[in-house]
């Protein structure tokens, strides 16, 4: 698994880079740093959606907290970044560990928990699986540590409680027409 771990990563590392796409993702990385766009998405939404407002504010919270277990997993399996000679990663970390990926657990997390509340947040996969393969794309984690990331990160989304409705939906109009 250690084999197909570093082909893959040497892989990331040396096909498809043009200065474009690595700045987009070093962007989207910056993004991603301590749930820091997710908590901004999730706060929009709250701002915006008064009858789902502390559902977004959840999402919005969970970014950040993602982070927090995150390090603690970090902590516990102590895998240390990867280094491939004559690859550089292209960032830095504030931390040298690198299991699981912060950014793919936060990301899949707030993702799955946004398309609980509201089925057409469901676009919000579509960043964090762009957020999630920029990690091994720019030399900061092991394809694994991703893929970890995003499992832990689903099911996170799935089982963080949502609160219920802040304002009730109207009753339906039993005169109207069907």
């Amino acid at each position: 698994m250690r084999d197909l771990d570093l082909k893959l990563l040497r892989l990331m590392r040396t096909r498809g880079h043009t200065p474009a796409i690595e700045r987009a993702n070093m962007l989207l990385g910056k993004g991603g740093n301590n749930g820091t766009g997710w908590f901004l998405a999730g706060a929009a939404l709250a701002a915006a959606d008064k009858p789902r407002r502390r559902a977004w504010a959840t999402c919005a919270a969970l970014g950040p907290a993602a982070i927090v277990l995150n390090y603690g997993i970090k902590l516990a399996v102590r895998r240390p970044r990867p280094v491939l000679k004559g690859l550089p990663p292209l960032g830095g970390a504030p931390s040298s560990l690198s299991f699981p990926s912060a950014h793919a657990l936060s990301s899949f997390a707030v993702a799955t928990a946004m398309a609980r509340v509201d089925r057409r947040a469901a676009v919000a996969f579509v960043p964090a699986a762009a957020l999630a393969a920029g990690r091994p794309y720019l030399g900061m984690h092991y394809p694994s540590d991703v893929a970890v990331g995003v499992v832990l990160g689903v099911a996170l989304g799935r089982v963080v409680p949502l609160p219920a409705r802040d304002v009730p939906l109207p009753a339906p109009d039993p005169g109207a027409e069907r």
